[in-house]
């Protein structure tokens, strides 16, 4: 619940509106809420995986939830810690949050597709996360992003109620430009948040698309959920998402060896971020610049056809992007050994289970 919405249901138990709030206050910037109203409602970390990077530690935390139904064995959740570091010097965090259990996408690279989706996460769940970071492991983080397990337009009310608990100022209070939902292209999850986004305090929220490939035929064969929605609908819905303050859409690239590197691919990229805007040296051709490419050198998932991308592919890639005008960077990769890295979030030990039915209707 956001702090309103607990202040009025604590006032239908007899609470006065000052000592509820208080509670909510504590229980987000404490730890605690003092009456022992909340503590037990947060689900607990199971184990916590670490591993070093040039830019700090990484750190993989699972949390437990119930199961899907009636006798089922509990779930386990997966969340990131990512340690990032500025150019000024200054260390922040960004915590990548799961919206499911598993998903419903499919996508032939990612680990958590592999599970099949078994459940979608409450919003108190989503929100957990970021509590068992802060208060559990001790970093609080400085971002957010919905790009752990699920596919969050999926999930769209939870996450939705999730963010706006994330941003409340009596509670977490992350500012809504550091959180960012990410989608394989859900047009109607895109149009939905893009109308969220034109109430108060929702303006600059961040959206990021998982493109991966730039033609219909390659993307297909890699994300099934193209057949549904094929790349000019998404871009359509991409170009008419509300923009304030210069905030940008990312488009996030998953460079796969054999599957999408070519200079073919190259010049499909360009042609599909030009109406975004693009560079011509140091300056903006045509429109302004409304996203920007995030190039990300592949996460091979348990038993991966695909091996990672050499690091002189990734850079060969990056600057043919760049001399085609696409404002790209490149994505540092992090996590990758202890399968905490982008696409490598899941639990081997539950494959193929039965799908659940998507939330969002055409």
């Amino acid at each position: 619940m956001t702090a309103e919405e607990f202040v009025v249901a604590a006032g239908g138990h007899g609470v006065r509106r000052p000592t509820a709030l208080e509670a909510y206050r504590r229980f987000y910037r404490v730890g605690k809420d003092g009456a022992g109203w909340l503590d037990a409602a947060v689900p607990p970390v199971l184990r916590v995986v670490r591993e070093e990077s040039p830019e700090g530690e990484v750190a993989k935390f699972i949390t437990r939830v119930p199961g899907d139904r009636q006798g089922m064995e509990e779930l386990e959740v997966e969340s990131v810690l990512i340690p990032m570091v500025s150019s000024a010097g200054r260390r922040t965090y960004t915590l990548c949050v799961s919206s499911q259990v598993g998903c419903a996408m499919g996508c032939t690279f990612c680990e958590t597709a592999q599970m099949g989706l078994i459940r979608s996460l409450t919003p108190g769940e989503i929100v957990a996360q970021w509590w068992n970071a802060a208060h559990g492991i001790g970093v609080r983080p400085s971002n957010i992003v919905f790009m752990g397990m699920g596919e969050p337009m999926d999930n769209l009310d939870a996450v939705i109620q999730a963010i706006a608990v994330l941003k409340d100022h009596n509670g977490p209070h992350v500012a809504i430009s550091r959180i960012t939902v990410s989608t394989v292209g859900r047009v109607d999850g895109i149009r939905r948040l893009g109308e969220k986004v034109a109430d108060p305090g929702w303006h600059r929220l961040g959206l990021a698309l998982s493109l991966n490939a730039p033609n219909d035929t390659d993307r297909s064969a890699i994300m099934p959920v193209n057949r549904k929605w094929n790349l000019a609908a998404v871009r359509e819905a991409l170009l008419a998402w509300p923009r304030r303050s210069g905030n940008k859409v990312c488009i996030e690239y998953v460079l796969i060896p054999g599957v999408n590197d070519t200079a073919r691919h190259l010049d499909e990229v360009a042609a599909f971020m030009r109406p975004f805007g693009v560079l011509d040296g140091n300056r903006v051709s045509g429109r302004p610049l409304m996203a920007v490419l995030n190039l990300i050198p592949y996460n091979p998932r348990r038993n991966s056809p695909w091996p990672a991308p050499a690091e002189a592919q990734v850079a060969a890639f990056l600057e043919g992007l760049i001399a085609r005008g696409v404002f790209a960077k490149r994505r540092r990769t992090k996590g990758r050994s202890m399968m905490g890295a982008c696409g490598q979030l899941g639990n081997e030990h539950i494959r193929r289970r039965q799908v659940v039915p998507i939330t969002i209707s055409d």
